[in-house]
C-alpha cells in the first residue's frame, strides 16, 4: 500500500478576490452518499450565494472523482478544486467552495486561481492525517517489563491501548517500518520475554504537524 492522505477533522478558509468571498469548507466523507447530502447542507446553509461549486475523492485508487463549476465557466471551479485534492494525494475528501459574487468578473484565469487557493486555505485549517503501511499486534509481558517497554513504545508513533489481568498486553498499531526496529528493542530490554501475537497488515494513520 502507498501511503496517502485523509481529512480527520474538516476546516474552513477563505479568500477575497476583486470584493468576491471564497469561503471553501473541507470534509471527511465515507461515500458518494455522503458526500452529496454534505453539499445540499451547505447549499442550504449557504443559500444566497451564487455559486457553491465543489469536487471529491473516494477511494484508496481515487475510484470516484466528481466536480461541479454550479454556474461557474465550465473548469473554472470544480476542476481546480478536484487539482488541489489530487496534488495533495487526499482520499474519501470533500471541498465545496461558496462564492458570494463582489460584482466584479475574475475571468477565467482568475476564478482557477480563486478555486485553488481557497482550496489550500481550508487544508491549512483542517486536520491532515497520513495513512502508510502499518502493522497490527499485541505484545504481552509482565508487570516487571511493562515500564520498560512503555518507554520503548514512547521513541515510536503508534496507536496502542492496554489489558491488565495476570500480565499486561498491549495492543499496537504501527507503522510497518518501524516494527522490526521496536521488535529488537523490546527483545533485548526483556530478554526475549514479551509474548508476541500474529502481525497482521493494517493502515496506520500518522497525524501531519
Amino acid at each position: 500500500m502507498d501511503k496517502y492522505y485523509i481529512v480527520s477533522k474538516g476546516g474552513e478558509g477563505e479568500i477575497t478576490e476583486k470584493k468576491s468571498r471564497f469561503i471553501a469548507h473541507v470534509l471527511p466523507v465515507e461515500s458518494e452518499e455522503e458526500a452529496l447530502l454534505q453539499i445540499e447542507n451547505i447549499k442550504k446553509k449557504y443559500w444566497d450565494a451564487r455559486h457553491n461549486c465543489f469536487a471529491f475523492i473516494m477511494g484508496k485508487n481515487n475510484e470516484i472523482q466528481r466536480f461541479s463549476d454550479d454556474g461557474e465557466p465550465q473548469g473554472t471551479a470544480g476542476k481546480p478544486i478536484l487539482e488541489v485534492l489530487m496534488g495533495e494525494n487526499l482520499r474519501n475528501t470533500l471541498i465545496v467552495v461558496t462564492r458570494y459574487f463582489g460584482g466584479t468578473l475574475l475571468g477565467t484565469g482568475g476564478l482557477v486561481r480563486a478555486y485553488g487557493l481557497s482550496s489550500k486555505e481550508g487544508l491549512k485549517n483542517s486536520v491532515i492525517k497520513e495513512v502508510c503501511p502499518g502493522v497490527n499486534f499485541s505484545v504481552t509481558t509482565d508487570y516487571n517489563s511493562i515500564g520498560k517497554i512503555k518507554y520503548i513504545m514512547s521513541q515510536f508513533d503508534m496507536e496502542e491501548t492496554e489489558e491488565y489481568g495476570a500480565d499486561v498486553t498491549i495492543n499496537i498499531v504501527m507503522g510497518k517500518s518501524d516494527f522490526e526496529n521496536f521488535k529488537k528493542k523490546v527483545v533485548d530490554t526483556t530478554s526475549d520475554k514479551a509474548v508476541w501475537s500474529e502481525i497482521k497488515e493494517a493502515p496506520f494513520y500518522m497525524e501531519m504537524p
